[in-house]
């Protein structure tokens, strides 16, 4: 049976009766037994899912109404709660969480006989780039085992490449979804903030992440946004589409479309294999009939200071709430007072966790507020001032999603600031709101290269449109399992 095809082939397929949803499903658990021992993908496999695909087919076979779905393998990271099972965060603080309830992504998918495969890896709490702040280990690349995936949804990446499941869902604050995918050659999405709802999912900065779909093809992804996206009662954030279908016109092409090319992201430190990869994607959507010009954005070159600044922030108030009285693990209580209790117990967060909550108790502190967090706000707020102005002239704006390669495991692990800069070309979309999408380009030396496109906000369909153009000029190889 052929795993290696899109979400959308799968749904024709079952229709067609050509496979069910059981043996798919079960050949998928089979795939993951065999690979994932060498990728670690997943930190948790769901062993109803053979069960519930079999229930799929049977609605089928006796004519019932089914979901769009048709028990395709969805895998999920584990910071989105799912009723019953475990949602660790990648963190020994939750290890032993079971999810009360049902985030509205899930609850939608549920709604279109989605069949969740299992929970992937992710960095602690989703803050990391590489996934190699996991507290249960890193994932690896599928391309190269000897590299890191991206973070922090480097599970949802992987498991999308290497045929562990059809679709994902991960979360990105700050890139998290579009860097992966650009290190994996997945399509990566990142949609207008308030586009999909963000209930049932366990928060690292509320004011700039969203959940984002990790799939094969532009048109998978499309699909996928048609499923979970839309205005949620349980999320004030979450903006009305209209029931926007995303597919509808996809191919529409972008012939006449004005196409901004970041010089902030296009300049020192980026890798020559990828500026090569980028021209050559500027080149092919003229090709297809935009006009690609230049486009600076000078508060670029403050996204990264401004992002940490805020995001510590959120995390520290976040975070507040494991102190292993409302959430934890079992720990002795006796021979400790209140706060050396919490600081004992708060010892279970991993290093990049533990950093980030320090700088999020400092910046908004007494007397260092305006120093620091208000001057970070200042920045988003002119950052995106000019964002905007830039789309009262351009359709679209393009650049490399990561300026460089991926890297080898603990190449930038102990340099926090050089970690930081690898997510400069990212950081804008989620600072100002706008969609953005990650598409895979290129490869050099075997190690895939993705291209970011951002549009602004509420024209996800036209992001979509743009991207699918591009992906359709180039042939890539898959993974070599």
């Amino acid at each position: 049976m052929n795993l290696k095809i899109s979400a959308l082939e799968y749904v024709q397929e079952v229709k067609n009766g050509n496979i069910s949803a059981e043996d798919y499903v079960a050949k998928t658990i089979e795939h993951i037994q065999n690979v994932d021992d060498k990728l670690h993908a997943f930190l948790s496999v769901n062993n109803d899912a053979i069960d519930q695909a079999r229930e799929i087919d049977k609605k089928i076979k006796s004519g019932k109404k089914v979901g769009d779905c048709f028990g395709m393998p969805i895998s999920i990271k584990d910071n989105l709660c799912i009723k019953g099972s475990k949602t660790t965060c990648a963190s020994k603080m939750l290890k032993d969480f079971i999810a009360p309830y049902d985030a509205t992504a899930i609850t939608k998918l549920k709604e279109q006989d989605a069949i969740f495969v299992g929970k992937v890896n992710m960095d602690e709490f989703a803050m990391g780039l590489t996934t190699e702040f996991s507290a249960y280990g890193p994932s690896k690349n599928p391309w190269n085992t000897e590299y890191v995936p991206g973070g922090s949804s480097g599970g949802s990446a992987v498991s999308v490449s290497a045929f562990e499941c059809v679709a994902s869902l991960g979360s990105d604050t700050g890139g998290s979804v579009r860097n992966p995918a650009s290190f994996c050659s997945t399509v990566g999405y990142k949609p207008t903030y308030g586009l999909i709802s963000r209930f049932g999912l366990i928060s690292y900065a509320n004011s700039i992440e969203q959940i984002g779909p990790l799939t094969r093809t532009v048109k998978d992804t499309a699909f996928m946004l048609n499923l979970i996206s839309g205005i949620d009662p349980n999320d004030n954030t979450t903006i009305d589409n209209h029931q926007e279908d995303y597919l509808s016109g996809i191919d529409s092409g972008i012939e006449g479309k004005k196409i901004g090319i970041i010089q902030e992201m296009m300049g020192e430190g980026i890798d020559p294999s990828v500026l090569r990869a980028t021209k050559e994607a500027i080149s092919k959507l003229e090709g297809l009939g935009a006009i690609c010009e230049n486009v600076s954005l000078d508060m670029v070159k403050y996204s990264v200071a401004a992002y940490y600044t805020i995001t510590a922030t959120e995390a520290g108030s976040n975070l507040a709430r494991y102190d292993n009285l409302r959430y934890g693990y079992d720990f002795p209580v006796e021979g400790y007072e209140f706060n050396s209790y919490i600081s004992k117990a708060r010892k279970n967060f991993g290093p990049e966790v533990t950093r980030r909550m320090i700088l999020g108790g400092f910046v908004p502190s007494s007397g260092h507020a305006g120093k620091y967090f208000l001057k970070a706000l200042k920045v988003k707020t002119k950052l995106t001032k000019e964002i905007n102005d830039a789309f009262e002239k351009f359709d679209l704006l393009i650049a490399p999603t990561v300026p460089i390669l991926p890297f080898k495991f603990g190449e930038k692990i102990d340099n926090p600031i050089s970690l930081f800069l690898v997510d400069i070309n990212t950081i804008t979309a989620n600072l100002t709101g706008k969609p953005a999408i990650s598409v895979p380009f290129s490869h050099s030396n075997g190690l895939p290269i993705g291209i970011q496109l951002i549009a602004n906000s509420n024209h996800d369909k036209l992001l979509l449109q743009a991207a699918y153009a591009l992906e359709q000029t180039v042939t890539l190889p898959v993974v070599p399992l």
